[in-house]
């Protein structure tokens, strides 16, 4: 029996192969499929608003597949899955956002302002990935580097040396980050402040939403927006923003089991 499609948009600065152990767990149900890196296709330049990585994946999806997919997404991702199941729902067939919570109301308002202040980095991790060591001798020392980290230490060490051995590439100086650092700290500086009114009223493909309880994504964007949107379809789970990379088994069952709800629900 064929199995269905699952098209994974991965996180700002983590490459598709940064999951692998998530997609491992998910393999027995799903077909696994992903784009390798968002946000790096001259093509579709990161610009306010997201609108050509928006496209990037709509083009993926309508290039790739000749039905309509299972959409799931983590933070960037999961914004950009929601951005593309509502021009193009032709294209999909439910969408699970992992901890990308709607940013909607005053919240959005702020965003706006301090894009136009350009003041937007100081609420954002822009003022961090601007800044980010990007060069190591070699992947042992990145490994090292990151598993000093409290962020990292708490990963599996299967999926810290996925990050590490999928998200280097060779430098003149050693290794350097895959996912280049001005190009995270654009996308942060883009974030999309018209996802509240993209969410507003009935949205034309069913939306789960897996968070982790310690996320201070969550907390500075609220879930009120979040809730509207996904109305029963809501789970969290114990961990932070990454817990994905966390806990990559309990995520992959969690997202299993949601989208078994909305299929279901949705009869698609």
């Amino acid at each position: 029996m064929t199995k269905p499609i699952l098209h994974f948009a991965h996180a700002n600065s983590f490459p598709a192969d940064t999951y692998r152990v998530f997609f491992r767990a998910l393999a027995p149900h799903y077909d696994v499929q992903a784009l390798a890196m968002h946000a790096h296709n001259p093509r579709y330049p990161v610009a306010n608003g997201w609108a050509a990585l928006q496209r990037e994946l709509e083009d993926e999806l309508a290039q790739r597949y000749t039905t309509p997919v299972i959409l799931v997404g983590h933070s960037l991702g999961g914004m950009l899955s929601l951005m593309a199941a509502k021009a193009r729902p032709d294209l999909v067939r439910c969408v699970v956002l992992l901890d990308s919570p709607v940013v909607a109301g005053w919240r959005a308002m702020a965003l706006r302002l301090a894009k136009a202040g350009r003041f937007d980095k100081r609420f954002s991790p822009a003022q961090f990935s601007e800044r980010r060591r990007i060069l190591w001798a070699d992947t042992d020392e990145a490994y090292r580097h990151f598993a000093a980290k409290p962020m990292f230490a708490i990963w599996p060490e299967q999926v810290l040396r996925d990050y590490v051995e999928q998200g280097t590439v060779p430098h003149a100086q050693g290794v350097t980050l895959r996912f280049r650092r001005e190009i995270e700290t654009a996308v942060y500086r883009a974030l999309p402040h018209h996802l509240g009114k993209l969410a507003g009223g009935r949205f034309p493909v069913p939306v789960g939403f897996i968070g982790g309880r310690d996320s201070v994504e969550c907390r500075q964007a609220g879930m009120a927006a979040t809730r509207r949107l996904v109305g029963k379809h809501l789970a969290m789970l114990p961990g932070g923003h990454l817990f994905p990379m966390e806990a990559p088994e309990a995520a992959a069952q969690a997202t299993h089991a949601m989208i078994q709800q909305l299929l279901q629900e949705s009869g698609r």
